[in-house]
């Protein structure tokens, strides 16, 4: 027997109109839709976060609860009518979308069901990378591919460097361990090597702190070694970026008088020959 979703089976009219409204977002009624939709969303995370305080929970306690409800019939009705006006709903229900959208009515469910919290219901928040979408912020998606293969290419420097931190920590908390041991709240190796981690990031939480002078002096040094480490993976992401960004602006134009390849894409001469590159643009 053939699935509703089957090409053998021919759709009702209804569905691809509203598929349209619901999937599109180059109509008007589309677009509104979306923007409805993240209103409705931004309200329902607003009613979890009040209901999170204690004080606004007491007063207005049983209007946020059915303001949530409500909200999650209507997310409820939205994701049935997605999977009804889908043109594949078993591909939507698997897609990241799909699975964000299921994420946004699942949590409150079993919150009644388990008697859960439902503070889970703030994954709704996920939902507003439609935004994307509705802006229509395509033209930015050339340099996301462009941070996006900075940082691929930075992986391994990445990786490197993170390996040099955490020997640093491991060879600091041991000496710290040593150096302060457990009257001064260094209780254990793990603990002397939460300290350097906080201290190398220059967090400085302050509820482990050395208190020997030997223990202050490797600690101020941990802190300057942090300084100069906070700039080594901005400054490789930012190579990487920075070349990345150079090379997409790159045409592929070589240049049929000398062969020089790899000119500015708006380049009109050769900058070795001076030969000229129209024909050459034309031709690409």
């Amino acid at each position: 027997m053939p699935l509703p979703d089957s090409p053998t089976v021919r759709r009702a009219p209804w569905r691809d109109k509203w598929n349209v409204i619901i999937f599109g977002h180059h109509t008007f009624y589309g677009r509104l839709f979306d923007v409805i939709l993240l209103a409705l969303i931004l309200l329902s995370v607003l009613t979890v976060l009040l209901e999170s305080v204690a004080s606004i929970r007491a007063v207005y306690g049983t209007p946020l609860r059915i303001a949530e409800w409500t909200l999650t019939a209507l997310f409820t009705l939205e994701y049935v009518a997605r999977l009804a006006t889908a043109t594949d709903a078993r591909r939507y229900a698997r897609s990241f979308f799909g699975v964000v959208d299921f994420l946004a009515v699942g949590p409150i469910y079993l919150s009644f069901i388990f008697g859960l919290t439902h503070s889970f219901s703030v994954l709704r928040s996920l939902r507003l990378l439609r935004v994307f979408r509705i802006l229509k912020l395509t033209q930015f998606l050339g340099e996301a591919a462009a941070m996006r293969a900075a940082l691929v290419a930075s992986a391994r420097k990445i990786t490197v460097f993170l390996v040099a931190v955490g020997t640093i920590v491991i060879i600091v908390g041991a000496a710290m361990y040593q150096i302060e041991g457990e009257a001064n709240g260094f209780t254990s190796i793990p603990a002397a090597m939460y300290w350097a981690v906080v201290t190398v990031t220059t967090v400085g939480y302050g509820d482990i702190s050395p208190k020997t002078v030997p223990g202050r002096i490797l600690a101020s040094l941990l802190m300057i070694i942090g300084y100069g480490i906070i700039a080594v993976p901005t400054g490789i992401v930012t190579f990487e970026f920075a070349r990345t960004a150079g090379a997409s602006r790159l045409a592929s134009l070589t240049c049929t008088q000398c062969g020089l390849a790899q000119h500015d894409s708006d380049a009109l001469y050769c900058k070795r020959c001076g030969h000229s590159l129209s024909g050459n643009r034309q031709a690409g």
